[in-house]
């Protein structure tokens, strides 16, 4: 059985408030979290190396960063 490495759970939190603070909608938020979890699981899929964070927690991380740096999306 192949071990996650450890994360810390307070920054995983503190993202997620961020998110929810800063979005106007809180179950918009939560589905755009959910879909893009879900997307990146069928593209991680077929990556079998990169199993170190589950799908969830990786969109949580990514979109939390999109909102406190938008030099990362750019202008979309």
């Amino acid at each position: 059985m192949v071990k996650r490495p450890t994360f810390d759970s307070t920054q995983l939190t503190r993202r997620a408030e961020e998110l929810i603070n800063g979005a106007s909608n809180r179950y918009r938020i939560t589905v755009q979290v959910a879909n893009r979890a879900k997307r990146r699981r069928y593209e991680d899929f077929d990556n079998m190396d990169d199993h170190q964070m589950k799908p969830v927690m990786r969109a949580i991380f990514e979109m939390s960063d999109e909102l406190t740096q938008p030099e990362i999306i750019g202008d979309i």
